[in-house]
């Protein structure tokens, strides 16, 4: 099969590869070459050649100036099955171009430590160095490690959910292109490689990219858990290993770290609009990671049972090590009856295979279970110190190092399991228990007040769930099993709990109250936990829209000026989480007015806080595209504002940036040492205060209205543009697919107003037209351009981090997309093609001047060779899916979107389109 870099037959012209680029080209040949030869022996070499022919057709048109006649002439002639296998083909074929570039990344790494010259920029080693270069002494960055903290939560929001099958298959050919990185195979090795990588190849073929059926709450689990278990697990200890190095090399001394990272999921816990996540689920996703983690560390301890085979009359062995072995051989006399006797000499063997019996007794949660993690960590660290105290660093320790940070990070939960519920859910859910059928509609003080007794105690109501309905059953069920569960599982394993749609200080506070009701007439015991899990909960509203957002500040100063909740925020060591939402914001305004938004509320926030002595943490809800709050999370970190960060970033990863970030265990640490680095200088050295800044903004603001009255007049405005939408976008297939385990819309009445962000920006995604990352931003720059000069916006390009990152991503779009691409799907929508299409166009070409004209530049991406060079050479091979798209979406929707061949190629073909363009929710 040719690709992207053949210049054979059909050139692409003047592409030129900068020698560091040239062994990804070699794999990318490599790799096509074995797709090639998997499409020729499964589909024969007809089809084959029928993909070669739309590959040239695809090329003429871009390169050679051709129009679409002859491509479309091709795949007009392509009946519903082959058609699905075509896109099949250029979707492989994209996936393995895909590992080619990740594996590139790992060996740009490589080449960097390698040279020993030049640390690679970003990394842990660069930041420290230009840390120290700008003043900052050991002491300092000692003191903020004390307090470092990332949060990596994972959520079950999926626009490319790759099945484990496939992700495994994937790790072969990565393995395969890794081995032979330096080349220095023998050409045995390398033939034995290649038909390791082609029979993985094939074997993905053979697989479907999607389940049969919609993936349940398990399923997602069983998802993520590839990513937590399978790759975060492993590099953990390679992340605090590089972190030493690091800073050994910088400052010649090594601090004694705690936990800098830590993980959470969202699977189980989300119930916000998903009727399928309830008590239940997180009871069973909290299981579920257990089993995960102990089968993890029983894995461990069994390599190192194999590796610590020290003998007493070779080497010292501490006390503490012999007295547990003797301890444990009563506590599990089975497991110490199957201690081989000929091992008997090896005290740090058999006491691994006992430490390994108390896991066991941990998860069937038997009386010898360990009472916590910690517990498990002071028995590795019993042989940690033995093997120091007897010359044991090098026969072993740094293994056992290894386990003993995956211990403390990862403790008996593997991840914190956040709670999200919807606000309204908890009103109708306390209009019941407190028998007020009104309590949605009361003034925000009379609920206030109201809440406030509940928390007193004072003329408490005694729900009973036999008299109860929904939803004030199932919310109860959720805080009795939330209480359970931090007996069960301790307080690391439970996350914030999430307030959707949070709108007043009665939001927060109806959380406690339902938390204290839920013991209400309940065992003495179950009051005294329900008591304890009121104290526990950490309650982070979340604001989504951009009046929410705006509203912000007023919102949380009444929360913290209510006696009851201080006193909680108190208890909770004067610290409030606030989650911002990024997708939402920018599906009810543009993208200018959602940055904007989120950028003074933080501000704001941060001056509540300061007013009231509490410490505020913000949750980005960061999706994977530009509209919604995608982007490189270094550059976000670094534009955020000043003392927003302070040691601390929590932030979602969802859809395909999980397994662009996670996929691959080099490329993961890269991302982990990225993302703490950044956050390093964001704490220690942000940028200094601009004088103009004030000033900026106030331009901003102005710009981001004119932005905003754009937008909404197209998107929400216009009577007619939701069936525009319906008709000129995938929607409607979108909606049927079988992604995740949580519903497209949210209830209620309405069409773009209740689809969720993701399937909004997804279908536009798809279309190429990806008019919800820039549409109103052109508008709003023009403004700029128009009422303050050139000059002025440039400065505020140069002088502003806020400013940089916007125009950053409003060049990749804009570049990414492809507007003779949309106008097909545009034609789609008949009659409304001629009102809408043109507003659209003009909108584009609006923006691209702007920001080429603020940014000086004659092309988008000039700064950028490798991200422009990759985006052309993909172009000409997702232009065919697309095209295909489109007529198969007409011939679908006339026959009534049946289950047919149709659609099980649009299917394929919205896999195609997300492996080729990357960012799609």
């Amino acid at each position: 099969m040719s690709t992207p870099s053949d210049t054979r037959d059909i050139p692409l012209r003047d592409v030129v590869f900068a020698p560091t680029d040239e062994p990804l080209r070699d794999d990318v040949n490599q790799l096509g070459s074995l797709v090639g030869q998997v499409l020729a022996e499964q589909k024969g070499e007809d089809f084959l050649a029928l993909i070669e022919r739309i590959r040239s057709a695809a090329i003429l048109r871009r390169e050679h100036d051709h129009d679409t006649g002859e491509l479309h002439a091709t795949l007009a002639r392509i009946d519903p099955a082959t058609a699905e296998a075509v896109v099949r083909a250029f979707a492989t074929y994209f996936n393995a171009v895909n590992l080619a570039e990740r594996v590139h990344r790992i060996r740009r790494r490589r080449d960097y430590q390698r040279s020993g010259s030049q640390a690679q920029p970003g990394g842990l080693l660069d930041v420290l160095q230009a840390l120290k270069t700008d003043g900052v002494d050991y002491a300092t960055v000692c003191a903020l490690i004390e307090e470092l903290c990332v949060e990596l939560v994972f959520t079950a929001h999926p626009t490319e959910a790759v099945r484990r099958a496939l992700l495994e298959k994937e790790q072969d050919v990565v393995r395969g292109l890794i081995k032979d990185m330096d080349r220095d195979l023998t050409p045995q090795e390398r033939r034995a490689d290649l038909a390791r990588m082609r029979m993985s190849i094939t074997a993905a073929w053979q697989t479907a990219e999607s389940p049969p059926v919609r993936p349940s709450v398990g399923d997602e689990l069983e998802h993520v858990g590839f990513y937590l278990s399978d790759v975060l697990y492993r590099v953990l200890p390679v992340f605090y290993e590089a972190f030493a190095e690091a800073m050994q090399q910088v400052y010649g001394a090594v601090p004694e770290f705690p936990c800098v990272l830590r993980f959470g999921s969202w699977v189980g816990g989300d119930m916000d609009g998903n009727p399928n996540v309830g008590a239940d689920t997180i009871r069973d996703s909290l299981a579920a990671q257990r089993r995960i983690i102990l089968g993890a560390y029983q894995a461990d301890l069994s390599r190192l049972a194999g590796l610590l085979s020290q003998s007493p009359e070779r080497v010292g062995i501490d006390a503490a090590v012999l007295a547990r072995i003797e301890d444990y051989r009563e506590r599990f006399p089975e497991a110490a009856a199957a201690l081989r006797s000929r091992n008997t000499d090896m005290p740090y063997r058999g006491l691994l295979k006992l430490i390994g019996a108390r896991l066991d007794a941990t998860g069937e949660g038997s009386a010898q279970a360990y009472a916590g993690p910690e517990e498990f960590v002071a028995d590795l660290e019993l042989i940690a110190t033995s093997l120091r105290n007897n010359r044991g660093e090098h026969a072993g320790d740094f293994a056992l190092q290894r386990t003993l940070w995956r211990a403390r990070s990862f403790g008996f939960h593997l991840a914190m399991l956040d709670i999200r519920q919807d606000a309204g859910v908890h009103n109708q859910a306390l209009a019941q228990c407190l028998d007020d059928a009104d309590f949605s509609e009361r003034s925000v003080e009379e609920r206030v007040r109201r809440l406030s007794d509940v928390l007193e105690g004072a003329a408490l109501p005694r729900p009973q769930s036999d008299v109860l309905g929904e939803p004030a059953q199932a919310t109860l069920a959720v805080f009795r099993t939330l209480a359970r569960m931090r007996r069960e599982y301790g307080a690391a394993a439970l996350g914030p709990y999430i307030v959707s749609m949070s709108r007043s200080a009665a939001d927060a506070l109806a959380v406690l109250a339902l938390a204290r009701l839920a013991g209400t007439g309940a065992a003495a015991e179950d009051q005294a936990a329900a008591a304890q899990a009121v104290a526990a909960l950490d309650v982070a509203p979340l604001f989504e829209t951009v009046a929410d957002l705006e509203a912000a500040p007023q919102v949380l100063h009444a929360l913290l000026s209510e006696p009851r909740y201080r006193a909680h925020v108190a208890q909770r060591g004067e610290r409030q989480m606030v989650m911002l939402g990024y997708s939402d914001s920018s599906k009810d305004a543009g993208v200018l007015a959602s940055r904007f938004a989120l950028q003074q509320a933080q501000i704001a926030l941060l001056a509540v806080g300061h007013e009231f002595g509490v410490k505020i943490a913000f949750f980005h809800g960061r999706g994977g595209s530009i509209s919604r709050g995608g982007g490189k999370t270094e550059r976000g970190i670094i534009a955020a504002p000043r003392g927003s960060i302070a040691g601390y970033l929590r932030v979602t990863e969802q859809g395909e940036v999980i397994h662009r970030k996670y996929g691959l265990r080099a490329l993961a640490l890269r991302n982990l040492e990225q993302t703490t680095g950044a956050v390093l200088r964001a704490s220690l050295r942000p940028r200094p205060a601009e004088p103009r800044e004030p000033l900026w903004r106030e331009r901003t603001r102005e710009m981001a209205a004119v932005s905003t009255a754009a937008y909404r007049a197209l998107v929400h405005e216009d009577a007619e543009f939701s069936a525009y939408f319906r008709q000129a976008t995938p929607i409607d297939l979108i909606e049927r697919l079988r992604l995740g385990s949580r519903p497209a819309k949210r209830a209620g009445a309405g069409d773009i107003s209740a689809l969720r962000a993701i399937p909004w920006v997804f279908a536009w995604s798809q279309t190429r037209g990806n008019l919800t990352a820039w549409y109103g931003v052109g508008t709003g720059l023009e403004h700029g351009i128009r009422t303050w000069g050139l000059e002025q916006m440039a400065a505020m390009l140069s002088g502003w981090a806020f400013f940089q990152a916007l125009i950053d991503d409003m060049e990749m779009v804009l570049a990414k997309s492809d507007l003779d691409i949309f106008e097909g799907y545009s034609r789609l929508a008949g009659p409304l093609h001629a009102q809408f299409f043109p507003r659209i166009q003009a909108e584009f070409e609006r923006t691209r001047s702007a920001v080429l004209a603020v940014r000086g530049a004659d092309e988008l991406l000039a700064g950028d060779l490798r991200l422009r060079q990759s985006i052309r050479l993909r172009n000409p091979y997702v232009d065919p899916i697309n095209l295909l798209q489109q007529d198969l979406l007409q011939r679908w929707r006339a026959a009534g979107c049946p289950d047919d061949a149709d659609y099980r190629a649009l299917v394929a073909t919205v896999n195609g389109i997300s492996a080729g363009v990357q960012n799609t929710g």
